[in-house]
């Protein structure tokens, strides 16, 4: 179930916009649970130092210096947290991230018989330039293994090839043959830009959540340190 939608906080951080991600469906959904998680907690968080700061500010009993500091006492734990998370979810995208890639960067096998695999390499390396790459790039699109494999299952130079290019064309075909993987490297890709453009604004919404920034927090509990300080002549 989504989280509700709460006014005070920015809805940079709701959930939603992990769903609206490229690549998000049901499908990849599982390998974005965690991310889905992380900015919930961040959301509802926020929320509840809202609502800690509407408790501390109708307690009479306590300044409004008061209650800044209590607020951001625990401000402060939440923050670190959060931020730690996050820092844990960008660590775990980047290893799928990685783990995908390979999947898509496999060295492929030639699957043609030695004779046949030699014959297309030669004849693919007698092509010119362009009509090697329009020849290659068909053989993807039609999903032509024997081809493909054996162009691309041998060292490039054999075929007239570019090493740099029979890398983009190995990565081409892992496409064409697994859009699974694609899809969901796609989709973990998005999902560890969302975080890494979003896990700033943690600290932005708390300040807010709490009415201060933390510079001017710091030297409200300055003061505070001073004042118990001075409290204390008589011992």
């Amino acid at each position: 179930m989504s989280t509700p939608i709460d006014t005070r906080v920015s809805s940079a951080l709701h959930e939603g916009n992990v769903a609206n991600v490229d690549g998000y469906s049901e499908e990849t959904a599982p390998l974005l649970a965690s991310t889905m998680e992380a900015f919930s907690d961040a959301y509802i968080t926020i929320g509840k130092i809202f609502d800690a700061r509407a408790a501390a500010s109708a307690n009479k009993a306590w300044t409004e210096s008061q209650q800044v500091i209590h607020v951001a006492d625990a401000a402060f734990k939440a923050q670190q947290r959060l931020l730690k998370k996050f820092d844990g979810l960008t660590a775990t995208l980047g290893k799928q991230i990685t783990h995908l890639e390979q999947e898509l960067s496999t060295p492929l096998e030639s699957k043609a018989v030695v004779s046949i695999a030699a014959e297309i390499r030669k004849h693919t390396k007698h092509m010119a330039g362009d009509q090697r790459h329009q020849f290659l790039r068909h053989a993807i699109d039609e999903g032509d293994a024997t081809t493909v494999s054996a162009i691309l299952g041998a060292p490039s130079y054999l075929s007239g090839l570019d090493a740099k290019f029979a890398k983009t064309y190995t990565r081409l075909w892992h496409e064409r043959m697994n859009p699974a993987t694609a899809t969901r490297l796609k989709a973990v890709r998005n999902a560890k830009a969302l975080v890494d453009e979003r896990v700033g604004l943690i600290i932005t919404q708390i300040e807010k959540a709490i009415g201060a920034p933390w510079s001017r927090i710091n030297m409200v509990r300055q003061g505070n340190d001073k004042a118990l300080a001075a409290l204390k002549f008589g011992e």
